[in-house]
């Protein structure tokens, strides 16, 4: 029985052979003749059969393929079939196994674009330019297809590091049994393993030879095209200049002549105003609607037009519609006046030079399994874990980097309408995941009185201050006092813990906005944050759940989804959906986005449901709305941020050493400097040493609680700490006991006497 010579498996290939399948427990596994093309695995009981009979057919892009020991694998589709096979060598085996991987990264990859396009053709309303909407599509096949390459280029890597490991200990394990005497059988395993290393080498060198090709082909088109669009831009800001000039003579002329009355000949007195205007433009956003699509998901979202978006900025776009459509002011327009880089304004207020670097992360490797596997199932705040895991940064100085875009509230400070300005508050409440998105260290836990000051009064007008209130359970209460007309306060409690593949973070404990001008109080809850891959793979994090941002003085409720990754999934990774909606549940925004890139938002002007009276349940919601305006988009990450934690312009300046601040930031904790300087040893001692300090100092005040119960009545508190810069009460928006800043540490800093702080490092 002579089986033919496959060849090496390459994305987009059919692949074909014999394996053995099993049947039934009578008949145990029988030869069958497979066939794997366009993402299909087929078989039949012999090759006279492919022209007529096909025996079974899997769909790989909804398929899970298993390994099972050398020669046995097995590819199931969720129960629906399942296929137990198995080659006549481990190498045979792979061969299939790279073939069937590939085949399905390429029909997932498939099923995504053909999903894409369609979408693309029922919603996105037609091109005011044939040309331009086919260089767009041409642009855009070009990109799919260069994606589609350097996908098939991961998945050879990750075969060739997978193969690559076990080429590595069957050479160590020869190497251990030369002076044991035969090694045929260890000679034979390296020699198959390292067939198996060929054959993915192979793979991955002809993808690399077909995106190098692609590349090549692509890259002087494009680079024409991009100086192209660089010449447009300086012809554009050149005229933009020369009118600024001549608006400017013209406006000084004016003001030095007399004003004519009203002639044929000086028709200027009496034209101010007239002929096309602000009216026309005006009319022309409302006169744009778009019909909801028969079939749509459950939001519509049209993309926003590019003339609405200002380069360079992170918040754009959706006032102007909104303040137009309500008859009050565009806020693009009211924040002109205050925005301090405007020509506007005349007071130039010098700002602290902050570091734009840390020193890089060193490759220090450490197997986390080997700590995490003592762990399952406890608390993670309990577990002693090395600064290994950790990066540079307090939980506390984690929490203040919620105000990275901050800029938000700024806007929302400034709305007329309530509904509008719960908008921006859902769009500040998304953008404080996006710096999670690489960011798989683990912050340091704060010590027990730990404090963290935020003074950005000069850069963006407020002033935060965390402190660690609670050690078991920990928790850290958070408050800032913005200038410009509003204030955040919250208590978070973090539980986490350890599932054996994953690692879940659960936030516990409610954030409040509340805006001086229109006294609107908001709260929310924070989602659950999942760590992936914690035994093999690469570490990965999720956001997943659902957030009601409510309006306690109106009533107005934004509900927002983050929907959890999942493969199978058509829609976009990491996606956020919300509906704001009035007091009565009437829709008036819908808000669309991820949660790693941006929110974009869109006026309800009708809604309709699949069920009859409003039916709750599996009916969804059918929107017709206006074109969708970006709220919010991530900063890019600086230069180099993969080598420094992927942390963001703002978390890099966190850490920075300043004067005044009180003994207690985190600023000078030594084992988190040490680790930021590299010197990993040393922190860890330095960690451990500050940890014993704590537990001393607890088990001191344990003993003084236990003095004083003996001798106080019955039902005294057993525990006598008490914040410093915070106090205990219960919120009368929620009900939840929460700690709330009592004031004076400001004013203790401009002082400075810290006399009152503990001394905890």
């Amino acid at each position: 029985m002579s089986e033919p010579k496959a060849p090496t498996p390459t994305p987009g290939d059919t692949y074909k052979g014999w394996l053995f399948k099993w049947t039934n427990y009578i008949k145990g596994y029988q030869r069958r003749w497979f066939v794997l093309s366009n993402g299909l695995l087929s078989y039949y009981r012999t090759q006279a059969e492919m022209g007529h009979t096909c025996r079974g057919t899997i769909n790989l892009a909804t398929a899970n393929i298993a390994v099972e020991d050398s020669c046995n694998f097995v590819i199931s589709n969720g129960g629906a079939q399942t296929y137990h096979l198995k080659a006549s060598s481990e190498v045979e085996r792979q061969r299939w196994i790279t073939a069937l991987e590939l085949a399905k990264a390429k029909a997932v990859r498939m099923q995504a674009e053909s999903d894409d396009s369609g979408d693309e053709c029922s919603t996105s309303p037609p091109s005011a330019g044939q040309g331009l909407g086919a260089r767009n599509s041409e642009v855009q096949s070009t990109l799919r297809t260069l994606g589609s390459k350097v996908e098939d280029l991961s998945t050879c890597n990750d075969l060739i590091a997978k193969h690559g490991s076990a080429l590595q200990r069957s050479l160590s394990e020869l190497e251990g049994v030369k002076l044991g005497g035969d090694t045929s059988d260890k000679i034979r395993q390296v020699t198959e393993r390292a067939t198996l290393f060929r054959i993915t080498s192979n793979a991955m060198i002809n993808a690399c030879r077909d995106f190098l090709a692609l590349a090549q082909a692509h890259s002087k088109r494009w680079q024409k095209a991009l100086q192209a669009e660089r010449d447009q831009r300086v012809r554009l800001e050149e005229t933009l200049e020369q009118l600024a000039k001549q608006h400017n003579h013209l406006e000084r002329a004016f003001r030095g002549a007399t004003v004519l009355p009203a002639s044929p000949s000086n028709p200027t007195a009496d034209s101010k105003g007239s002929g096309p205007g602000k009216g026309d433009a005006s009319d022309d956003d409302d006169n744009e609607f778009f019909d909801a699509c028969e079939d749509v998901q459950e939001f519509i979202t049209i993309p926003a037009d590019p003339k609405y978006h200002r380069s360079g900025s992170n918040i754009s776009g959706i006032s102007s519609e909104i303040g137009m459509d309500d008859g009050t002011t565009s806020l693009d327009e009211q924040s002109l006046a205050s925005n301090p880089e405007s020509p506007q304004s005349q007071e130039v207020v010098p700002v602290r030079k902050r570091r734009t670097r840390i020193p890089d992360k060193p490759n220090y490797s450490l197997n986390l399994w080997s700590i995490m596997k003592n762990c399952i199932g406890k608390e993670l705040s309990k577990i002693p874990m090395p600064v290994n895991f950790n990066e540079p940064i307090s939980m506390l100085q984690r929490l203040s980097e919620d105000l990275e875009y901050s800029e938000l509230l700024d806007r929302g400070a400034k709305c007329q309408s309530s509904l509008e300005q719960l908008c921006y508050v859902a769009a500040f409440t998304v953008s404080s995941y996006s710096t999670t998105v690489h960011r798989t260290g683990k912050p340091f836990n704060p010590l027990l009185g730990e404090t963290f000051e935020l003074d950005r009064l000069q850069e963006s007008g407020y002033r935060s201050l965390c402190e660690q209130v609670s050690h078991h359970p920990p928790a850290a209460a958070h408050h800032v006092i913005s200038e410009r007309g509003w204030t955040l306060r919250q208590e978070i409690t973090v539980a986490s813990k350890f599932r054996g593949k994953y690692l879940s973070i659960m936030p516990l404990g409610s954030i409040h906005c509340i805006f001086d001008k229109s006294n609107n109080h908001y709260s929310w809850k924070k989602v659950t944050t999942t760590v992936h891959n914690i035994i093999v793979g690469k570490l990965w994090i999720d956001q997943s759940g659902e957030i009601d941002v409510i309006n306690h003085r109106t009533g107005d409720r934004c509900h927002l989804k983050f929907a959890p990754y999942s493969y199978f999934s058509r829609d976009v990774a990491r996606k956020v959906t919300g509906v704001v909606t009035d007091k009565d549940g009437k829709a008036h925004y819908v808000l669309s986005g991820t949660w790693d890139e941006k929110m974009e938002c869109s006026r309800v002007m009708q809604s309709s449901r699949g069920g009859e009276n409003g039916t709750e349940g599996r009916q969804k919601t059918v929107y017709q709305t206006l074109k969708a305006r970006e709220l919010w988009r991530k900063n890019p990450l600086p230069e180099g941020a993969e080598n420094m934690y992927y942390f963001t312009q703002l978390a890099l300046t966190l850490n920075e050493q300043e004067d005044g601040v009180a003994p207690t930031d985190s600023r000078r904790r030594p084992d988190q400097r040490l680790m930021e300087q590299g010197m990993w040893d040393e922190a860890n001692a330095e960690k451990q040493r500050l940890e014993e300090k704590q537990r001393s100092v607890r088990r001191e005040r344990e003993r003084e609680a236990v003095r004083l119960a003996s001798t106080a009545e019955e039902g005294a508190p057993q525990d006598n700490y008490t914040a410093l810069w915070f106090e205990q009460v219960v919120d009368e928006a929620t009900g939840e006991p929460t700690h709330i800043y009592k004031g004076g540490y400001w004013e203790t800093k401009e002082q400075g006497t810290w006399e009152n702080c503990p001394d905890i490092f």
